[in-house]
């Protein structure tokens, strides 16, 4: 029995629905907007500590939509996850440097 890595389920899950047909790239980056604004509302009006406590499950569901459509944008466009974190990664070293920002919430533009 082989292992299926999360994208494995996540394209199986689409294509057992023959749901490819609506994912083009634009409607799954408006996607993403959309389940990351259902996120925040979780919120809205709300102290962080609260959400935590009454509403984990709803921010599990909307994380992992968040990261579904985040996923399957990423694999439309045969773009590796991991490659592309890597690589921002490497360039947020550049732009924060630990000694400018460590313990700093600026934005790197005024370090």
């Amino acid at each position: 029995m082989t292992h299926m890595n999360t994208m494995d389920k996540i394209n199986k899950f689409r294509d057992d629905r023959d749901w490819r047909q609506f994912h083009n790239e634009k409607d799954l980056a408006i996607s993403i907007s959309l389940e990351a604004a259902e996120l925040l509302e979780l919120f809205q009006w709300k102290s962080p500590e609260e959400v935590r406590e009454t509403n984990i499950e709803r921010i599990k569901e909307e994380l992992a939509d968040v990261l579904i459509y985040s996923h399957m944008l990423a694999s439309n466009l045969e773009l590796d996850i991991d490659e592309i974190i890597a690589a921002k990664l490497e360039k947020n070293t550049i732009k924060y440097p630990v000694d400018k920002s460590r313990g700093n919430k600026e934005k790197y533009t005024e370090l």
